[in-house]
């Protein structure tokens, strides 16, 4: 499972996370730090990654484009670095579940 984290999550979170999605990346590490969401939901569709923020934008592009890509949307308001790891790590068969879903576009994790 690729994710691609957004730049509202930390980039550490990508290195905490590859014991369990292996080949996730985050925004800054793949030259999209600063890019609008167009270029983002592009990069993620070409390149096989669901993507994960924090923000709605990406949700709502997904209930009007579909997918690919994928959109996880983290309702977590702000919290700890430590938080969002834990709640992808203890949703890891949800979120594994959602990426073989072949009628899903979007899961939401509060």
């Amino acid at each position: 499972m690729k994710l691609l984290l957004d730049a509202n999550l930390p980039p550490q979170l990508a290195q905490r996370l590859r014991d369990l999605y292996p080949k996730s990346q985050h925004v800054r590490s793949v030259s999209l730090r600063n890019a609008d969401d167009t270029a983002i939901w592009n990069y993620a569709k070409r390149e096989g990654f669901t993507i994960v923020s924090k923000d709605s934008d990406f949700y709502h592009r997904s209930i009007l484009l579909g997918f690919p890509p994928k959109v996880i949307w983290l309702k977590l308001g702000n919290c700890s670095t430590h938080l969002i790891e834990q709640t992808l790590r203890a949703n890891v068969t949800l979120v594994l579940n959602f990426e073989a879903d072949t009628t899903a576009s979007y899961l939401i994790l509060v």
